[in-house]
């Protein structure tokens, strides 16, 4: 689709902190609030496009927000094309290194200026990438945190609300018997088909993963996520060849480069890169190009409103990984109906924010 004219003004961000309904607890961190940057970018022409983004951390929002406001001035007045905005902003930022940081600043710079052109286009985000909105399959990561056996149960339970087939859990308990009972604890609770996958969070050495891995083959789980180092690609290589459990990384691919150089090695089964860490909307394109040649099944980390309609225009479409943390800053969140999400139909990712909400969170 054509690019509409629209020109560069400039970018506000506003950082919030969001109580999140299941406390998260992972082998790295226990998370109770998820610390979002919500950025516009606006346009000479009175268009603006909008996104949000994790940053883990509230320094994490300070840091990002600085980054990408140094960005926007260095390119304010420049016609919005993010494909070549995001190449010469590579190169402004090529000393400093473009990750991290810098990484997620010029993803979510990336991300608005797409859903700018989208909205002064009239139509969805999806559409506007040569793709149509549809439901896409979604599996609740709100929560399943690391917990004894009979709470993660309990909480399972609960993350089957608006239909949803499949979850996330988190491993990587002091032992591997503790991993095993809680994976069982899950199964028994729930309904028959449902699917089940479990996350590591980069916890082990290749050696343990190796066991913990095949002591979880055969438990019919959906895959093994990041069960060590991301960036390890001969260790998960050794990983992926012994398991027959499909091994998942990519939530922390620098680039799409990454993501080339991963496959190329064979250290997954399965993608999911990150649009804040891949690049943004013009990044994940590029990675659902290479996946797409490789036959590789592709799914989303994090912010969900706008990963639907990525995956809506992804040929190996997996995966949506929900979580409703921004449900409370939007005027129309992402809806889940039997266990899909439903792709807006409204311009651009369909973000609007609820201005009594942001002010309500808005970290001061």
């Amino acid at each position: 689709m054509t690019h509409p004219a629209l020109t560069l003004r400039g970018v506000r961000t506003v950082a919030v902190e969001v109580p999140m309904r299941y406390v998260l607890g992972t082998s790295a961190a226990t998370v109770r609030a998820a610390p979002l940057l919500l950025v516009d970018v606006e346009t000479e022409q009175g268009v603006t496009g909008r996104t949000y983004i994790f940053c883990y951390r509230k320094s994490g929002a300070r840091a990002i927000a600085g980054v990408l406001q140094e960005a926007a001035e260095l390119v304010a007045g420049s016609p919005v094309d993010p494909s070549a905005l995001g190449a010469l902003l590579e190169r402004r930022y090529a000393l400093l290194g473009v990750s991290g940081v810098v990484r997620m600043a010029l993803s979510a710079f990336d991300a608005a200026l797409w859903d700018a052109l989208s909205v002064a286009a009239g139509v969805p985000l999806a559409t506007f990438l040569g793709a149509s909105p549809r439901p896409i399959a979604a599996y609740n990561s709100c929560g399943l945190g690391l917990m004894d056996k009979d709470a993660v149960a309990d909480e399972a339970e609960q993350l089957l609300e608006n239909g949803f087939t499949a979850l996330k859990l988190r491993l990587g308990h002091a032992r591997l018997e503790d991993d095993l009972a809680v994976t069982h604890a899950v199964k028994k609770r729930l309904p028959a088909g449902v699917q089940i996958m479990v996350d590591y969070n980069q916890a082990l050495c290749v050696e343990e993963a190796l066991l913990r891995g095949k002591a979880l083959d055969g438990e019919g789980l959906a895959w093994i996520e990041e069960p060590i180092r991301h960036d390890d690609y001969a260790g998960n290589a050794r990983i992926a060849d012994a398991l027959s459990l499909p091994l998942q990384i990519g939530e922390n691919f620098n680039g799409p480069h990454a993501m080339r150089a991963a496959l190329d090695a064979q250290a997954c089964d399965l993608a999911m890169p990150d649009v804040a860490r891949i690049g943004g909307v013009t990044g994940w394109m590029q990675a659902a190009k290479i996946a797409s040649a490789r036959g590789t099944p592709i799914s989303s980390h994090l912010m969900p409103e706008l990963s639907a309609h990525l995956l809506a225009a992804s040929p190996t479409c997996h995966w949506l990984e929900y979580v409703d943390w921004a449900d409370v800053l939007l005027q129309e969140p992402l809806r889940i109906v039997d266990g899909q999400a439903i792709v807006a139909k409204l311009p651009g990712a369909g973000i609007t924010w609820d201005a009594q909400a942001v002010e309500r969170y808005r970290i001061t």
